[in-house]
Parts: C-alpha cells; sequence; structure tokens
C-alpha cells in the first residue's frame, strides 16, 4: 500500500476557489508569494521544456491594465458592458499572478502537451494559495485572449499568451459552495 496523505487528499477533494470580487487585503507578500510560484512550478512538464512563465501583478500593474482593457476594448468596437466586465477583475484585484504560456520548440514535446502543461501549472498556482490559507480564483475573460492586450498590457511575444491570471488575496465574504460533478455520471468503467 503506497503511503497516503489523507490530509492532501481531503483538501483536494473540498477545495474551492473564491469568487476575485471577494478578495481584498493583506494580500501575499514577496515572501510568502515564492512558495506558491515554488509549488506551480513542480507541475508536469514533458520533456523539461518549462513552457510556461509568471508575471506578478500589484496593485498599481492592475490600474494599467484596466486602462488597456478600455484602449483595447475601444479599439475592438466592443460595447460598453463588455469592456467594464474585462476591466472589472483589474478594478477590483489586488494581487494576481499571470501565468503567461510561453511555446517552446520541440521535435519531442507538441504544441497542445505544452498548453496543458500551462494550464496545469494554473491549477498547481490556485490550489497551493487555497492550501496556504488565502483565497484563489482563476479568470480569464475576452482580455486575457486579445493579442494587443497580451503585447500592449504585458509585453507577450508572439510565441507567449496568457494561459490564466490567479488572484490572490484575503477572503472577505464566503459564497455558497455550487453543485459538483456527479462522478458516476462522468465516469466510464471497464466493466460497463
Amino acid at each position: 500500500m503506497p503511503d497516503a496523505n489523507p490530509e492532501a487528499v481531503k483538501f483536494l477533494q473540498t477545495r474551492r476557489s473564491r469568487p476575485a470580487k471577494t478578495l481584498g487585503q493583506p494580500v501575499p507578500d514577496r515572501a510568502s508569494l515564492v512558495p506558491l510560484l515554488t509549488a506551480a512550478a513542480r507541475t508536469p512538464d514533458h520533456g523539461k521544456l518549462e513552457p510556461w512563465r509568471f508575471i506578478v501583478l500589484d496593485r498599481r500593474a492592475m490600474e494599467r491594465l484596466s486602462s488597456v482593457v478600455d484602449v483595447r476594448g475601444a479599439a475592438l468596437d466592443l460595447p460598453a458592458e463588455e469592456i467594464a466586465k474585462g476591466r472589472s477583475q483589474f478594478d477590483e484585484g489586488q494581487l494576481a499572478v499571470a501565468v503567461i504560456e510561453v511555446q517552446k520548440p520541440s521535435d519531442k514535446i507538441p504544441a497542445i502537451e505544452q498548453t496543458y502543461s500551462a494550464g496545469a501549472v494554473c491549477l498547481a498556482l490556485l490550489n497551493a494559495a487555497l492550501a496556504s490559507g488565502w483565497g484563489a480564483n482563476w479568470l480569464s475573460g475576452w482580455p486575457s485572449h486579445d493579442r494587443g492586450f497580451m503585447r500592449e498590457g504585458l509585453g507577450l511575444e508572439d510565441h507567449e499568451r496568457i494561459a490564466g491570471i490567479i488572484h490572490i488575496g484575503t477572503e472577505k465574504a464566503t459564497p455558497p459552495d455550487r453543485p459538483r460533478p456527479d462522478i458516476e455520471s462522468i465516469t466510464t468503467w471497464p466493466s460497463d
């Protein structure tokens, strides 16, 4: 029988993201954030390519990104409501980490596996923050998929994109839990 870590299993079975709008001060300082980033970087990474990197967004960066959302939304001729929704995570956020997917040339590791690894980094960072007692939420939204926002807001190159923006802070309110998947209805067993 393998060595079990029941506390870790219980955490993973009961973990839940916290809405970004419910996260406030205090937020992790650099010394508190480094262990979370270290845990996230332990993600499966076929070929040891490290097809991701981190950009820490403090309150000042969030304010600047809100302005970039306005500019990009206008350039895309988006409705005011959509622009407001796109900028809300930056208007309300106190601290976030942008997980950047960095596609690396490889004859052995397909691009899609690099994308999966970057997504796994997002979940690992989210779970590390939650396990450390912080509230956390993984967001994206239209700005995260807009090449102009990526370039103007975060200085990303063409081979990079936003995998997710992980907001981290102190939870100020706890909304009710949402329904969870019925495992039996989404699982196929060999004997079925």
